[in-house]
């Protein structure tokens, strides 16, 4: 016998791909099985057995036929006489090699092809039957995506995070269920002259609800989070590859429509020639010189059970056909390329799980054929809600309360601050750390603020880097008058989420982003009339004038900084509203002169014009008007020079003009008697006036990178002077009236061209080694007692 087990690789598929087997596929398989066992058995008969057997017939070949060979067959019957028969027949005298010959040329010449071949063609039409079923799980363009979707789909399936997911949903479907209910029940219990108390009822009965009856959920580890987590992105790009084409429906439907051609072609040639199927052939061949004999009659030793095996066969074959015919109607009387989870949505609740189209719409078709729950527990991580629910467990694994109290830092305010960079999320435990004060999230996207962030009853001051934040209506509330400080970075300032400008409480805020192109000349941003207490605004952006909406907040408004990255600020008549400023910063605003609208700011003590395009100061006479003015800072220009009347701003106390292209500076520089800071490095100055030794409250002056060559000794009569740096300039010697500088802690002399230290520099009490900032050589060039004065503690 052959063991049909030689075949078995013609269907054999990975147990997976059950999966995608539609009952009538299992059906066909089963039929197909079934067939081809008729062939084999067919075909070891025919092999094994004698397959014709011949007899000499007596009658003319003209007028042989089964018939007469029939009925000859039934002369030869024996009559029953008694209990006694006489056996007698006809001598052929042929010996057993000629029997053998004409067996084999009869079953040659006279049996019809059917019967002779019909095992075989049953054996071969199963084959075909077989590979057109399976082809689709064996051609490459198809078994890599099956193949990756079983893979997939039996990960999902098993994943403890869909088990959670669903549960959780469950849950709160339960939860709702129980609630609505006992709203229902309460309110007919309380009739209409008790619809209060029934609501007081509710609200006290509503938590018991939620804490006794609480959804059972699986807990997950952090190793089962990060599997799911990678499962996720591999549902996404299986999704995306597998969504661009459909040949797995294309190669389906072709299969399918081959088998049916194949079944009705074996159907109707079966049917017509079933009937050669014959016991008795008449054979005619010329043979006589050989035997003697032209005519035989013949018998068909395996016609009967083959004719049995034939009605088995067309029976299998028709079954078969009527499957394949059911497919046919399954794959056309509905899309198969589009796939809803319209149920799934309802009954679980995610409302957000998409439809799918082309082949994986298709494979999901053919899963529901097997078991919808499959369907059901994949569409868990087709849904970015569940996705975004398992970021926040992963997120709240990794980052625990002891991780994030070893982050807690205090800011330059004094502030408790948690600083949390690039995280895919915002983590809950977040809300644990109740001490916090300051909060400053930076590239972390799509934040949504929970309810618990109520429970940060001590936070003052956030910071949203690039870090869109949603802020629930109720945590509008809780933070209005709570936070004081507020800091928003975004591409554009329309990002800026609207809720900022209603916390009434606000006392500095800080926006740093980019107008649109279009809008930058109007610079139009969102009313601050709410902000109540604000008194800091910062502005980091491209705007063409000074947004209106500033005016909002004159009557409160100490601290503007406008910071502009080189866009050329045109408008600032906007200023002059701000009657109670105090500090304005312009800083990369493309200014090249001092903005008049600044001088009606009579309140105004520190004015800050960094990195502009000012070239002239001429402007500077009217800034007497600025009576309270104590700071200024014209650092980062091109200044050439420094007008006379700098002496008007007698009231001055600190001037920072470094980083210009100054090569003198006025005398009447000595008249500004309130200077305390003088800062004019990086410049080309070549010598000092006399005259700044009258400034005697000088307390820090800065003249490092320049081209000194020499200081006048007027300079050493500024006897408050604590901090002197001289570097990099061309100095060759320093005055012994060094000396004079009693209050000297901080002396600066690197890159000059000095030979030697004055021995005076003992008689400046404060200055420590670790304040004199000179080549080591000089330094050892000290006399031995003034180096152990400076180096005593």
């Amino acid at each position: 016998m052959i063991p049909v087990a030689e075949f078995k690789h013609f269907s054999e598929q990975q147990p997976a791909f059950k999966l995608l087997k539609p009952w009538w596929d299992v059906l066909a398989e089963y039929l197909t099985v079934a067939m081809l066992m008729i062939g084999v058995f067919g075909c070891t008969l025919q092999v094994t057995q004698d397959k014709i057997i011949c007899l000499p017939s007596h009658e003319p070949w003209e007028n042989l036929s089964e018939t007469p060979c029939q009925q000859l067959l039934l002369q030869g019957v024996p009559k029953q006489m008694g209990g006694l028969h006489e056996v007698s027949g006809l001598k052929n005298n042929l010996d057993l090699q000629q029997y053998s010959f004409i067996n084999q040329l009869c079953y040659e010449k006279a049996l019809h092809w059917y019967p002779k071949y019909f095992p075989y063609l049953v054996v071969i039409h199963t084959l075909i039957f077989m590979v057109c079923t399976s082809f689709w799980f064996k051609f490459p363009g198809t078994s890599s995506k099956i193949e990756h979707f079983t893979s997939i789909l039996g990960k999902c399936f098993d994943s403890p995070w869909t088990t959670r997911a669903l549960s959780e949903v469950s849950g709160e479907n339960r939860k709702g269920h129980t609630t609505g209910q006992a709203t229902m029940t309460m309110a007919a219990e309380a009739g209409p002259g008790k619809a209060g108390e029934g609501e007081k009822e509710k609200v006290l009965k509503e938590p018991e609800k939620v804490v006794t009856e609480p959804p059972a959920v699986t807990l997950l580890d952090k190793k089962e989070g990060e599997q799911a987590k990678a499962l996720f992105e591999k549902v996404k790009k299986f999704r995306i590859h597998v969504e661009e084409g459909d040949i797995l429906y294309t190669m389906y439907i072709r299969q399918t429509v081959l088998k049916v051609c194949k079944f009705f072609a074996i159907l109707v040639y079966n049917l017509v020639y079933v009937e050669k199927i014959s016991f008795v052939v008449a054979c005619t061949v010329e043979t006589s010189r050989f035997t003697g004999y032209a005519s035989f009659c013949c018998n068909h030793t395996k016609a009967h059970l083959f004719s049995k095996l034939a009605f088995c066969y067309i029976s299998f074959v028709c079954v078969y056909g009527i499957t394949c015919l059911y497919t046919l109607y399954w794959l056309f009387h509905r899309p198969l390329k589009e796939y809803s989870f319209h149920s799934v949505r309802e009954e679980t609740g995610m409302n957000d799980i998409p439809d799918v189209k082309n082949d994986f719409a298709f494979m999901l078709h053919l899963i529901d054929q097997y078991d919808p729950l499959y369907s059901k527990r994949f569409a868990v991580f087709l849904s970015e809600v569940s996705e975004s629910r398992l970021k926040q467990l992963n997120l709240n694994h990794e980052w625990t309360p002891e991780k994030l109290r070893q982050k807690l830092q205090h800011n330059a305010k004094g502030r408790l601050e948690l600083a949390l960079c690039m995280l895919p999320g915002l983590p809950d435990t977040i809300f644990e750390l109740r001490e916090v004060e300051a909060l400053r999230l930076e590239a972390i996207c799509d934040i949504t603020f929970p309810p618990s962030l109520s429970q940060l009853v001590h936070l003052q001051e956030l910071s949203l880097l690039h870090s869109p934040a949603r802020l629930p209506f109720s945590l509008q509330i809780f933070l209005r008058d709570r936070l004081k400080v507020i800091r928003i970075k975004c591409e554009e300032l329309r990002e800026v989420p609207l809720w900022v400008f209603g916390l009434r409480g606000l006392e500095e805020l800080h926006l740093e982003g980019l107008f649109p192109p279009e809008l930058a000349q109007a610079a139009t941003l969102e009313s601050l009339r709410e902000l109540k207490q604000l008194k800091v605004l910062s502005l980091r952006s491209n705007a063409g004038k000074v947004p209106a909406s500033v005016t909002d907040v004159a009557s409160h408004l100490q601290r503007l900084s406008l910071h502009n990255d080189g866009s050329r600020l045109l408008a600032l008549n906007s200023l002059k509203k701000l009657v109670v400023l105090r500090e304005l910063e312009l800083v990369a605003c493309g200014l090249e002169r001092i903005p008049h609208a600044i001088f009606s700011l009579g309140a105004l003590q520190e004015l800050d014009l960094k990195d502009n395009h000012l070239r002239s100061i001429e402007e500077i006479l009217s800034f007497q008007h600025c009576r309270k003015l104590v700071t200024l800072r014209l650092w980062h220009n091109q200044i050439a020079y420094v007008p006379e009347h700098v002496r008007k701003l007698r009231v001055l106390e600190q001037l920072y003009l470094s980083h210009n292209k100054l090569e003198a500076l006025p005398p009447q520089l000595g008249m500004c008697s309130g200077l305390r800071l003088l800062d004019v490095t990086h410049n080309g100055l070549h010598s000092l006036p006399p005259e700044l030794g009258l400034l005697q409250n000088l307390q820090h002056l800065a003249l490092s990178y320049n081209a000194l060559e020499a200081l006048p000794d007027e300079l050493f009569f500024c006897c408050k002077l604590r901090t002197l740096l001289l570097g990099h300039n061309h100095l060759s010697q320093l005055s012994p009236q060094v000396g004079n500088l009693r209050a000297l802690s901080r002396l600066e002399l690197k890159g000059n061209r000095l030979e030697a230290l004055p021995e005076e520099l003992g008689n400046c009490r404060g200055l420590k080694k670790e304040g004199l900032l000179v080549e080591d050589t000089l330094y050892e060039g000290l006399p031995t007692e003034v180096r152990e004065k400076m180096e005593e503690e």
